[in-house]
């Protein structure tokens, strides 16, 4: 077995282990619930390299530590820095580079969701092939509610893809957040799985998958890819226009001071 886990800090960690063909990627930064820092993200895309390069890995599972949480979102402090719309096109592009080498990944990926799964983290549990999930299990992008910004087209073809249209716009439009059931119902998940048993699931799920032809799973993985992501629209100037907004920075602000933001609409 092989691991890079690092000793934990303010940042949190993005750890790799790797046992015979099953590696797993863990976000280990639960006091917040697993939000992602940039720190976190770069950690996910050195793991995507690393497994690149690792013939005898077939299957990856994606998990978040601490049991409370998948990934609850990108961490807030980030957006602090940002002066205009340019800061926000340049986020959604570097989140894009980010989940783009999960999804470009040949092997079966595998997403463990316990809690909170929202945000970045939705993402994150998007771009994997299948995911399982405990009872407690929780799906949005809150962002009507909580920063009032928005997502790059490809996040946004991913989620209408594994969700449909009308979850999308109530996840978007209404900041509703959705549950195991619900997204079971609609194929989103595969399995909703009691905490007890959900780890020794996951692995017989990913043994299985790592048993079968790797080729036709390569091949198959890169086919859905091109049809999911072919042609997509340019929408900079809508995500400039959403982070370059004064409710944006007050979203920012008030998430931040632990309080409702007041919206103005521009």
């Amino acid at each position: 077995m092989s691991d890079n886990a690092k000793t934990p800090s303010v940042e949190g960690a993005t750890r790799l282990a790797i046992d015979g063909p099953v590696a797993t990627i863990t976000f280990d930064r639960p006091a917040a619930r697993n939000a992602m820092t940039w720190a976190m993200y770069e950690g996910l895309v050195t793991a995507c390299e690393q497994l690149q390069r690792e013939p005898g890995v077939r299957v990856a599972l994606l998990r978040g530590a601490g049991g409370d949480a998948f990934v609850a979102g990108t961490d807030i402090e980030q957006f602090k820095a940002f002066k205009d719309g340019r800061d926000g096109v340049a986020y959604e592009q570097r989140i894009d580079e980010c989940v783009g080498p999960l999804e470009s990944l040949p092997i079966p990926t595998v997403a463990l969701v316990e809690g909170w799964c929202v945000g970045g983290g939705l993402v994150i549990a998007t771009a994997c092939d299948v995911r399982i999930a405990t009872p407690s299990a929780r799906f949005g992008v809150p962002i009507a509610k909580t920063l009032g910004n928005c997502l790059s087209a490809s996040n946004l073809t991913r989620l209408v893809a594994s969700f449909g249209r009308p979850r999308v716009q109530r996840m978007l439009l209404a900041a509703e957040i959705l549950g195991a059931q619900e997204a079971l119902a609609c194929g989103y998940l595969s399995e909703v799985i009691e905490p007890s048993l959900i780890h020794a699931r996951a692995d017989e799920l990913c043994r299985k998958l790592a048993a079968l032809a790797p080729v036709t799973q390569a091949v198959s993985k890169q086919a859905l890819h091109r049809l999911l992501l072919a042609d997509l629209p340019d929408v900079s100037d809508l995500i400039a226009r959403a982070y370059g907004s004064e409710d944006f920075r007050e979203g920012v602000t008030a998430f931040t001071a632990k309080r409702p933001p007041a919206w103005r609409g521009r």
